[in-house]
């Protein structure tokens, strides 16, 4: 028989969902009416997240908006290097906007011809320069997609603290992935709140914000 997990401070967090949950069910309901006119754009954010901040990367993304990205031979690059937005790792992160461009066909029907959101993420980590496990769950949880975890540090921080983990791997590896998303996910449902509920109240208590 499996030993019961020895969670830490439900009640505290329970409380906090509690006070915020109306707010987070609101943005997920956002999540779940992007237009299809709006992927590629939140394909783009998830690309440049990796080691900068969200607030940057949702401010470079409206520049390239601007500029038509999408639509026109824009270079991203500058866009990126702009002091006002700064984007780490600015001409890979451009090299790999224009790759996930040329390859948005592809990538739109993968959207459309996958059933599951598993087999998805798995597909566009591998297909999908720039985008890993983190990334893909978190492209597909921003277009609607629900039951993914985005294991980054608050994430893990948070399970850390909860007791769902005993320590932060130092690397991630598929299968690292998986086992510990699904602790999460029995986490999330030992405790009666959906795993997508609390990803964005771990983000909320680390950022003061729910960002998408």
């Amino acid at each position: 028989m499996r030993r019961p997990p020895q969670y830490r401070h439900v009640g505290e967090l329970t409380r906090d969902h509690a006070t915020r949950k109306l707010a987070i069910r609101t943005r997920l309901k956002e999540f779940a009416a992007v237009s299809e006119a709006d992927y590629f754009y939140e394909l783009a954010y998830c690309l440049l997240t990796p080691q900068s901040s969200a607030v940057n990367a949702g401010k470079a993304v409206e520049e390239l908006r601007k500029a038509d990205l999408q639509g026109s031979a824009v270079e991203p690059v500058d866009i990126l290097f702009s002091r006002a937005h700064y984007i780490r790792f600015h001409r890979t992160k451009s090299r790999n906007l224009l790759e996930a461009k040329a390859g948005l066909p592809e990538i739109l029907s993968a959207l459309a011809g996958h059933e599951h959101s598993m087999g998805l993420r798995a597909w566009l980590a591998g297909n999908v320069r720039g985008l890993g496990w983190k990334e893909a769950s978190h492209f597909l949880r921003n277009i609607g997609h629900r039951d993914l975890a985005i294991l980054d540090r608050h994430i893990l921080r948070n399970l850390k603290r909860h007791g769902v983990l005993r320590a932060i791997p130092a690397t991630l590896t598929p299968a690292r992935y998986l086992a510990i998303e699904e602790r999460f996910r029995r986490f999330a449902h030992d405790i009666g709140i959906p795993m997508d509920e609390l990803d964005l109240l771990f983000w909320s208590r680390e950022t003061g914000a729910i960002l998408k």
